[in-house]
């Protein structure tokens, strides 16, 4: 079914509004294609960014912030006015307005599957995609409750697009209860995200805020100040080209060469699909080349930030281990920064976390503190000078097909934030 026809057969069996706001304004954002493209040497990276972009300003205007900017790097900023005459910290609230380049943003097409009855949800346009509740235990405490998912062709978006439904929301309750005590509330949205260049184009100043929480989380209860750190690690293999007719004793084929680089990695204890919790990994994520030259992509992560030299290290180690029996090949390694865990920060301003601690608490949700096996714009914006943690939003199985989000997550997070600033502007 088309997502305005699920809408109307909604809005005769929910009596929230504010569960009807966050399904309408969800369902509009995710049709709307936003992903962000690596290759890209633009900013944004994919002007279509910048359309959602120009719809959440025109929102805000609409609704009544103020200081509404949609700049020409597709960031969009605003601010709520504090109610409040005493002092308080400036807080910001983050999201990212593009979805992940690993699967088709394209076409989306929003179910909402309402209520929710706990029976396996085979998406439509490729029936191979069931979500069964056995692979998603989270949906357990959906049922009888909205579930949004895609068709099956495209991911759904609610990376990170669930967290941008939850700010506006968040946006337009302060501004129509303005008996809400709070300080300056400001909002940002930011691009390329998923491609790590989130904060690259961020004005500060404009921004004007002095802590910040993004909107990046998942299950529900789920708060995060601690991400891997990381690394992007490039080995460049040069082998010796040569006529195929008249290549023996010459030609050194550097395709062969990376396939045995890669076939040399530890099968266990290294990789993403064999580590969890708290270990890191050496991801193989791109190659490309030819028989003359070939480039390895690789990801470092860990949690404890000295170890992306050892892992560097060790493939420099296993690559010149593979040349010693290509006699004439040569590598060339070069590893940048990419973030860094954004605890190393935060444990100096410990206040982030109790008053968010205490914000769970009045709102009647589970506060699970837990790291993150990746990275948020929040990784990037601590070590920029603005200290920021991550908050849940519901999103699940990201990145893929079977991607989708409850809407009681969504709207116990607009809870959360709610209590949130009634608890800054408390201290």
């Amino acid at each position: 079914m088309q997502a305005k026809t699920q809408q109307t057969n909604v809005s005769q069996t929910l009596s929230s509004p504010r569960i009807l706001s966050l399904i309408d304004r969800f369902m509009r954002y995710v049709q709307l294609d936003t992903q962000s493209d690596p290759h890209s040497h633009t900013h944004p990276s994919t002007a279509k960014q910048k359309i959602l972009g120009a719809l959440l300003a025109q929102e805000l205007t609409q609704m009544g912030a103020a200081e509404v900017w949609a700049d020409e790097y597709g960031y969009v900023y605003a601010s709520i006015p504090a109610t409040v005459q005493t002092a308080v910290p400036v807080l910001a609230f983050c999201s990212h307005l593009d979805t992940a380049p690993d699967c088709s943003g394209t076409h989306v097409q929003p179910i909402l599957h309402h209520p929710y009855d706990g029976a396996d949800l085979v998406l439509p346009d490729d029936p191979q995609q069931v979500i069964r509740m056995v692979d998603h235990p989270a949906l357990k405490r959906h049922m009888g409750q909205p579930v949004i998912t895609a068709s099956g062709q495209t991911l759904l978006g609610a990376d990170d697009k669930a967290g941008v439904a939850i700010i506006m929301e968040f946006a337009q309750h302060l501004l129509t209860h303005p008996t809400i005590p709070h300080g300056l509330i400001k909002l940002v949205f930011t691009p390329d995200e998923e491609i790590g260049q989130g904060t690259d184009k961020l004005d500060f100043a404009r921004l004007g805020a002095n802590f910040a929480y993004t909107l990046d989380g998942g299950s529900w209860g789920s708060f995060e100040d601690e991400t891997f750190s990381a690394d992007g690690m490039t080995i460049e293999i040069q082998g010796i080209m040569a006529h195929p007719g008249a290549a023996k004793g010459i030609m050194v084929n550097a395709l062969k060469i990376g396939a045995r680089i890669l076939q040399s990695l530890p099968p266990a204890g290294w990789s993403p699909e064999t580590t969890a919790d708290r270990e890191g990994f050496v991801h193989p994520h791109r190659i490309e080349g030819n028989a003359e030259t070939v480039r390895l992509e690789f990801l470092l992560r860990s949690f404890h930030t000295p170890d992306l030299a050892v892992y560097a290290q060790r493939l420099r180690e296993l690559t010149e281990s593979v040349l010693l029996q290509y006699p004439g090949a040569s590598a060339r390694y070069m590893v940048h920064e990419q973030y860094r865990n954004m605890k190393e920060v935060l444990d100096q301003f410990p206040f982030i976390r109790t008053n968010a601690q205490k914000a769970y608490a009045r709102a009647g949700v589970p506060f699970v503190q837990e790291p993150i096996r990746g990275g948020t714009d929040g990784s990037r914006l601590s070590f920029l000078g603005l200290p920021c943690a991550n908050i849940f939003t519901g999103m699940q199985a990201i990145h893929g097909k079977q991607e989708w989000v409850g809407v009681a997550d969504m709207s116990s997070a607009v809870d959360v934030l709610l209590e949130l600033v009634q608890v800054w502007a408390d201290k």
